[in-house]
């Protein structure tokens, strides 16, 4: 695949699984025994799709927008910006309607137009902060 091609997927994987919250995209994104490095999402697939229905109940209108692409070879970095209400539960801590805003990016390694492996840095501290669940 070219390094436009990997862009596209990345930016996708981004507009329909989290913007759009299609469960379905799941499958069409990551394969059964995709690798990552936040343990809060497990590994492999359906590891990514029980943190991700955690996530949309939490944050009804969860958004990422695509701050920057940049692509080698097989792999893309985007760098987002995560907003979204807090309404459900998350982290041991109860939605009460606060707004949240979090950086990050993800490294991630493009095969087979898959998300093969994904490699997060975010603000993590910062969004358990914005949560209450650290002080």
């Amino acid at each position: 695949m070219s390094i436009e091609d990997n862009k596209r997927i990345a930016r996708t994987f981004f507009e329909e699984i989290w913007n759009q919250k299609d469960e379905s995209a799941i499958e069409r994104y990551i394969p059964l025994d995709a690798g990552g490095n936040d343990a809060d999402f497990g590994q492999g697939r359906e590891g990514f799709r029980a943190q991700w229905k955690q996530w949309v109940a939490a944050f009804p209108d969860l958004h990422f927008e695509v701050v920057d692409l940049i692509s080698e070879g097989d792999k893309v970095l985007s760098r987002w910006v995560l907003t979204g209400t807090f309404e459900g539960e998350l982290l041991g801590a109860k939605g009460d309607g606060r707004k949240i805003r979090v950086e990050g990016m993800s490294l991630d390694r493009i095969e087979d137009g898959l998300v093969a492996e994904g490699f997060d840095g975010w603000d993590n501290y910062g969004f358990r902060k914005q949560l209450g669940v650290v002080e």
